[in-house]
């Protein structure tokens, strides 16, 4: 009897006028900075703090910047084997797609140093701040990523797989197949052996959702600079590196170390190794 796994098909169009269209992917990352807005306000509202409204929407800036330039660069220089010297402007077209979560990172982190030096603050006061009102962001860009039917698990039979149309071998994706032939091999179950892990959405779960609470959580309780920016890394971090166990390794990387480790692995350690340094150097500070 076939599973019938639910197809991941969404239209990535939200709004076509014209010449204009506007993708689902794109108004998630404004969703994200909707959320960072309004978090903000809140903690403003009702947690002692060295920001004011106008520093918030600042930062908003640089770092909506530092997201969209540092997360295409992360791309280019992480996932792509595009020669830049046979494709200049590959880099500048945000809108065919592709970003780096490590590369936006990177750029956020340059974004704060940069406001560091503006607003007088310490690195840890800027980040503290940020770092409660970044994982609404992720889980809504992860959303996106389902949406657009990409970023698809490895193979599994599990009875909350589904199957990705751009997972499938070229000669049976829907575009190459009358709508009627490929119903038919759906509803026979002979489309079950493709069936994949939703790993955007464990992704969203864990990266967003589970991290946006443990972060709150200890953004309320924390009392030394750093903590909360280590909740962070370390929750993100830990989120990544198990779903990546999950997640179909990029096509032209594989597996990158050990017949296991992926690049997304490789990436994610770092992130890891920093959110420790921040607890061990707290801990050697105290008396």
């Amino acid at each position: 009897m076939a599973n019938l796994y639910p197809v991941v098909d969404f239209d990535p169009v939200f709004l076509s006028l014209g010449p204009l269209t506007i993708h689902w992917y794109g108004v998630t990352y404004l969703i994200g900075f909707a959320c960072y807005y309004l978090l903000g306000q809140y903690r403003l509202k009702h947690y002692p703090s060295t920001w004011d409204s106008n520093q918030l929407s600042d930062f908003l800036f640089y770092g909506a910047i530092g997201i969209i330039a540092g997360g295409r660069l992360g791309w280019v220089l992480f996932y792509n084997d595009t020669s830049l010297i046979a494709d200049p402007t590959l880099p500048f077209r945000v809108w065919e797609g592709g970003m780096s979560f490590h590369g936006g990172l990177i750029g956020v982190i340059i974004a704060m140093l940069y406001f560091k030096q503006k607003s007088k603050k310490s690195f840890f006061e800027i980040s503290d701040f940020i770092v409660p009102l970044v994982p609404t962001g992720i889980l809504a860009v992860r959303i996106g990523n389902f949406l657009n039917g990409e970023l698809w698990g490895r193979l599994s039979q599990q009875p909350w797989s589904m199957l990705f149309p751009d997972s499938l071998p070229t000669h049976l994706h829907p575009n190459n197949m009358a709508a009627d032939a490929w119903q038919n091999m759906y509803e026979q179950g002979q489309l079950d052996v493709f069936a994949r892990h939703p790993s955007a959405l464990y992704e969203a779960f864990g990266e967003g959702l589970i991290t946006f609470i443990v972060v709150w959580v200890v953004a309320h309780f924390a009392r030394q600079r750093g903590t909360v920016s280590a909740a962070f890394l370390l929750s993100y971090g830990t989120a990544r590196f198990v779903v990546e166990f999950f997640r179909e390794p990029d096509a032209n990387r594989g597996f990158v170390a050990f017949d296991w480790m992926t690049m997304g692995h490789m990436l994610t350690l770092p992130i890891l190794a920093f959110g420790l340094w921040i607890l061990f150097r707290q801990r050697a500070k105290q008396p």
